[in-house]
């Protein structure tokens, strides 16, 4: 796609990439599972409203957010689509996202008071604590939860859900099984407690639902996977024995251009801190994208860009708005010509996997840190 709307950075999402992704974890998880599209987060850097509508349109049937200024974002798009809020909701917005008809996590009791108040009807998922040590309530505290909740008949419980602290990092998913043992009993002791069944229940983050059928209950809460990118090398690993790995397609590219090319003699020192010094006459090109953009300080002199289908090393210190790269073995840079910092440029790729090799971080950090001002096109 040409730069005919005159941004400095944005970032290209392939629409053709997403359905392709969706189809295939529909695929996986079968028939009697729903597809929850994990848009929180920007969708993952991937732009949130339009992500939502194109996985939607592909065949996922459940969002889920962050916020509940995420679900308002989301709204338009999501219609009666149910919306689950995963990250926590303040008490002082627990009327929006009943007004709005959203689903919420629940652990604390002074939530339930919270929706209570709102005298409205809201339909609720509570997260049982298996092991991550995160958000979530024990048998303890689920107890005393239901007993609350049992109070207020316009409180509805929905679901129920929990979170693998260890199944993406490792090939000995021991841990994960043993959380998922726990949710069971736990699950079935919330329903006696409540008196009737829970309907929805899901546990299966990506790598789960690739991996694991077990966990698959409900719903399966897809977030990386959706977006072509895998949980981790231990998950695709896991993944290729079983005979389950899948085809995700890579949805993103973040592009620029650049802004300025100049000649520059050998010696010369480049960006603060004069932290690079040139080896010999170069030509150095100025792209207009730096740490605010999500190019991180630590990508400084061992990242590269793609240019002309060429790699570019970048050179000394990332700015706050810019950086600067090496196109001397790059013929004909010009400027505005369009450069690649993740995706494919003719044959040569840069993947979010590589770029966050090289700060010391991983994918999910990587695309999810791409400012959300910088503007995602879907083609």
């Amino acid at each position: 796609m040409s730069n005919s709307q005159g941004a400095k950075t944005w970032v290209e999402v392939s629409s053709a990439a997403l359905q392709n992704n969706v189809r295939l974890l529909k695929k996986r998880i079968g028939k009697k599972v729903a597809l929850m599209a994990v848009v929180k987060a920007n969708a993952y850097g991937h732009g949130l409203t339009g992500t939502a509508a194109i996985a939607l349109l592909s065949g996922a049937t459940w969002l889920g957010v962050d916020s509940v200024d995420e679900a308002l974002q989301v709204a338009p798009v999501a219609k009666k689509t149910p919306t689950l809020i995963l990250g926590y909701t303040p008490l002082a917005r627990v009327k929006d996202v009943v007004r709005i008809g959203a689903r919420m996590i629940v652990y604390n009791q002074e939530t339930i008071r919270a929706i209570a108040a709102t005298k409205k009807a809201a339909r609720i998922h509570i997260k049982l604590e298996t092991g991550t040590t995160r958000q979530g309530v024990g048998e303890r505290e689920l107890l005393s939860l239901i007993r609350t909740i049992r109070r207020y008949p316009k409180i509805t419980i929905e679901g129920l859900s929990t979170h693998y602290a260890n199944i993406e990092d490792t090939t000995d998913h021991a841990y994960a099984a043993g959380q998922l043992a726990a949710f069971i009993r736990l699950a079935a002791v919330a329903e006696k407690a409540y008196g009737k069944e829970i309907p929805v229940k899901h546990t299966a983050c990506s790598a789960a639902a690739i991996l694991f059928p077990e966990t698959h209950f409900s719903v399966a809460r897809t977030g990386i996977a959706l977006y072509g990118m895998w949980p981790s090398h231990e998950t695709y690993i896991s993944a290729k024995e079983r005979g389950a790995a899948l085809p995700l397609q890579p949805a993103l590219t973040w592009k620029t251009i650049i802004a300025q090319v100049k000649e520059v003699s050998k010696g010369t020192p480049v960006s603060y801190g004069l932290t690079a010094r040139l080896t010999r006459n170069a030509r150095i090109a100025v792209i207009p994208v730096g740490y605010f953009d999500g190019v991180d300080r630590k990508y400084s002199s061992v990242g590269t860009v793609l240019v002309r289908g060429r790699r570019a090393p970048i050179l000394g210190r990332i700015c706050m708005n810019m950086c600067m790269v090496d196109v001397t073995d790059v013929p004909g840079v010009r400027l505005e010509d369009e450069v690649v910092l993740i995706g494919k440029q003719k044959s040569e790729l840069i993947t979010p996997d590589e770029f966050a090799t090289k700060i010391g971080s991983f994918n999910y950090e990587t695309v999810t840190r791409i400012n959300p001002l910088i503007p995602r096109r879907y083609v």
